[in-house]
């Protein structure tokens, strides 16, 4: 049985450009709704990749990288995190993703979610795994400085989620879905 009931989507009648800078296109989009009601919205322009956000666990303990967000302007904590490259499979992503950032690789990963966030103006889904059993292996990233490598015990993330500094909502949502995978393994 549906959640819900199925709904005629919008009419796109036009896309068109509306910004443009280095990073990002904004686009505007004219939509006519099926009760006849035009309506114009502006939107990122949909991302041609996905990302992968990886959430290391090595023994007792989640793997965490502290680096600059520009959004907020200070360091923040967070997990291994990029773009898909084409090509690529999520798992070779997310071993790609862990290379750069943390000098390791794994053989194993498991997928516990994917995630959309901002859905009123974005289209970025990122891929939310775990991954297990590392070996040495570094490969050159794109970040300017070193990132900081810290160790969090898996007991402790109620902690976590409740730290007022630990607020990005991905970040958060990857930690809901780690408890719940943990509680049943």
């Amino acid at each position: 049985m549906p959640l819900f009931s199925e709904k005629t989507l919008p009419q796109i009648l036009n896309i068109q450009t509306a910004c443009q800078s280095r990073i990002f296109t904004i686009q505007s989009v004219d939509l006519k709704f099926s009760n006849g009601i035009h309506r114009t919205y502006e939107r990122f322009k949909p991302a041609s990749r996905a990302a992968v956000m990886v959430l290391p666990i090595d023994g007792d303990d989640l793997l965490m990288v502290r680096e600059y967000a520009m959004g907020t302007e200070r360091y923040e904590l967070g997990f291994c995190k990029g773009l898909m490259e084409k090509e690529e499979t999520i798992e070779q992503s997310a071993n790609r993703e862990m290379q750069e950032e943390l000098g390791l690789g794994a053989k194993q990963f498991i997928h516990l979610r994917t995630v959309n966030s901002n859905l009123t103006f974005m289209n970025s889904p990122m891929h939310i795994l775990v991954a297990r059993d590392f070996y040495p292996s570094k490969l050159e990233g794109d970040e300017p400085e070193p990132l900081e490598i810290l160790r969090f015990p898996l007991a402790k993330l109620d902690e976590l989620l409740n730290n007022p500094d630990f607020c990005e909502s991905r970040n958060l949502v990857a930690i809901y879905a780690l408890r719940d995978y943990l509680e049943k393994i």
